[in-house]
């Protein structure tokens, strides 16, 4: 799905953007998207679900793309991480739910649903487990994530691995909070949690890729001075979510790492990623990883 042409100035190429349809990244880009941002390079905007921009960046497609950081590994060769814009912070971390209360023991050979195996919430679950799950899980099963939590309701699965707006709605579905994988991270590390990056193709060359990065740090700071400016077009896309949600929702994925990654952000990241790969689960990282 397509949002209306940006009205910034004309520029020599119009970029394609493609971002979730999250009440966080409507928020972050909306003044971006409608061309409010002086000076900002013409946009097309695409929303698709991570899973889906995860694809698209290992296929090349889009030039500025949200993706998983558990995705970063595999892009950089083609793609530069910019230092804003993402979803990073503390007391955020995807969860596993089950439909009795229980310990890390429980899962011992359980069958889990996952959102994803090229996600952050994936990434930390499988560190979690190795730290905590006497013999591993067993069975991994990919769902939907809007499918996990009626699958462990229903008994399909024995345990589920939520993110997004799950967190403040899983009782209504009678489950438990086993565990919080942000609460082990940030325990075990100190550091933010990494969960969703902003990425844009090298090609576009170093000159254009801080400018962009500006642009999006300004479209961050517009929309924290005038959060009622992005409210309708927040709300237009936030699939029928209840407005308290989706303020929940931006309260907690947009804060001062959206803006900057900063020190503790770039370290999150490349923490994650480190333990990660001697897990096995992500390539190495390079050295210059993170330069534009």
């Amino acid at each position: 799905m397509s949002d209306a042409p940006s009205q910034s100035a004309p520029s020599a190429e119009r970029l394609r953007i493609s971002f979730s349809p999250c009440p966080n990244d409507t928020f972050v880009f909306h003044a971006l998207a409608h061309g409010l941002v002086p000076g900002a390079p013409a946009l097309d905007v695409d929303f698709a679900d991570i899973d889906i921009t995860n694809g698209m960046a290992e296929r090349g497609e889009g030039d500025v793309l949200k993706i998983s950081y558990a995705e970063l590994p595999w892009v950089l060769s083609d793609y530069a991480l910019l230092p804003c814009g993402g979803a990073l912070g503390r007391g955020c971390g995807p969860l596993v739910l089950t439909r009795e209360p229980g310990d890390a023991a429980a899962l011992a050979g359980a069958t889990v649903a996952v959102p994803s195996e090229r996600s952050t919430a994936y990434l930390l679950f499988r560190l979690w487990a190795a730290d905590q799950v006497p013999g591993g899980v067993g069975e991994v099963k990919v769902l939907p994530f809007d499918e996990i939590m009626p699958a462990v309701r229903d008994g399909l699965v024995d345990a589920g691995l939520v993110i997004h707006e799950a967190r403040f709605t899983y009782q209504n579905y009678g489950l438990h909070k086993l565990a919080d994988m942000g609460e082990h991270w940030e325990a075990t590390t100190g550091l933010p949690i990494p969960l969703g990056a902003i990425i844009a193709r090298r090609s576009l060359g170093t000159e254009r890729l801080h400018a962009l990065s500006e642009a999006i740090r300004t479209s961050v700071r517009m929309a924290w001075d005038d959060p009622a400016a992005s409210r309708e077009y927040v709300m237009a896309h936030a699939q029928e979510m209840d407005p308290a949600v989706a303020d929940q929702h931006i309260g907690l994925y947009v804060n001062e790492f959206t803006a900057d990654l900063g020190e503790d952000g770039y370290a999150a990241v490349r923490g994650l990623l480190t333990r990660a790969a001697q897990e096995g689960l992500v390539p190495q990282l390079p050295a210059d990883a993170f330069e534009l």
